[in-house]
């Protein structure tokens, strides 16, 4: 029998697995929304534990959800029996992971649930398992075959397992109403702390920005661009309400009779604009959409800030 070539293992094995996840949403554990709740009335954490593959995917489980608004940890199983029980408390809620549902090195962890009355949910593939059995909460993954040659190696189950993990937090943040800021909070490092970063943030101050009105002269104009070196000024009605915006692209346009223009003659007067609160990354996708490089931060339609191209690139989100 020929040998299939890598491409074809490959792409058997994403079709294995896709087949299975598409089996999992279909099929949702009967106990699913019942966990979300009392998840919900847990005043601890939630215990994630595991052993092998199992144990890894319990990790990232518990990371997850520790990101998104539910507090977790995760304890080894086999440290659990030589004092780690101490780390779980009566007000803590276990989420145990088994493929077979009779991982041995889980006992001491239920046996310690059971006697405090922690409630206690079982991820596995083995409905009539000891484990599944003891479990308040029963989530019981499809019967998938693992994605291996030897149908032995954790593959197709351990992605069932990560899959209904993330499901369990992302109904969770729903619950919780979870918001952007609240994830800013417990992501301020690295790429996603920088990407939710808002426009307040990064903007330059109004102090900075030349603001302008209607009878002010084009020369005058040029002048105030040229100290503040921003390359933009606001022009702003009587009361002070943003009414458009000139920019040194403005100027090379209308050069040929630029100090005998007025400011209207010159601005864009539907400038593009964000608010505060507004995520960086709003303001991003505005920039690149209308091909500008600054917008202008506004609230109560009076300007408050300019936020430029060149800052959001020096603060990494780019």
């Amino acid at each position: 029998m020929k040998k299939k070539n890598n491409e074809e293992v490959g792409k058997l094995v994403v079709e294995i697995e896709a087949a299975a996840l598409l089996r999992l949403a279909d099929n949702l554990p009967t106990d699913f929304s019942r966990t979300i709740e009392a998840v919900l009335k847990t005043r601890g954490r939630v215990i994630v534990s595991g052993i092998g593959k199992s144990g890894h995917v319990g990790r990232k489980i518990a990371a997850t959800l520790a990101s998104t608004g539910t507090p977790s940890s995760f304890v080894h199983a086999t440290e659990a029996s030589h004092g780690d029980l101490g780390m779980i408390t009566t007000d803590d809620f276990c989420l145990l992971i088994s493929n077979s549902g009779e991982t041995s090195e889980l006992n001491d962890i239920l046996t310690h649930a059971k006697r405090f009355s922690i409630p206690t949910a079982v991820i596995s593939s083995s409905k009539n398992s000891s484990l599944m059995q003891a479990a308040d909460f029963k989530l019981a993954l499809p019967y998938a075959p693992e994605a291996c040659a030897i149908r032995m190696a954790p593959t197709t189950s351990t992605m069932l397992t990560m899959a209904l993990g993330d499901a369990l937090a992302v109904s969770l943040m729903e619950k919780r109403d979870f918001k952007p800021e609240d994830f800013r909070i417990l992501h301020p490092g690295g790429k996603l702390g920088s990407q939710m970063l808002t426009a307040s943030q990064l903007m330059r101050d109004k102090s900075q920005m030349a603001i302008v009105k209607h009878d002010f002269t084009m020369s005058t104009i040029v002048s105030y661009m040229s100290d503040t070196g921003l390359g933009v000024a606001v022009l702003v009605d009587k009361k002070g309400k943003l009414t458009g915006i000139i920019t040194d692209g403005d100027l090379r346009r209308n050069i040929n009779n630029l100090l005998n223009s007025l400011p209207t003659d010159v601005a864009t007067l539907s400038p593009i604009t964000v608010k505060p609160t507004d995520l960086v990354s709003v303001a991003l996708e505005k920039m690149e959409k209308h091909k500008i490089y600054a917008v202008i931060v506004i609230e109560e339609d009076q300007p408050i800030g300019l936020l430029r191209m060149h800052d959001i690139l020096r603060s990494g989100i780019k």
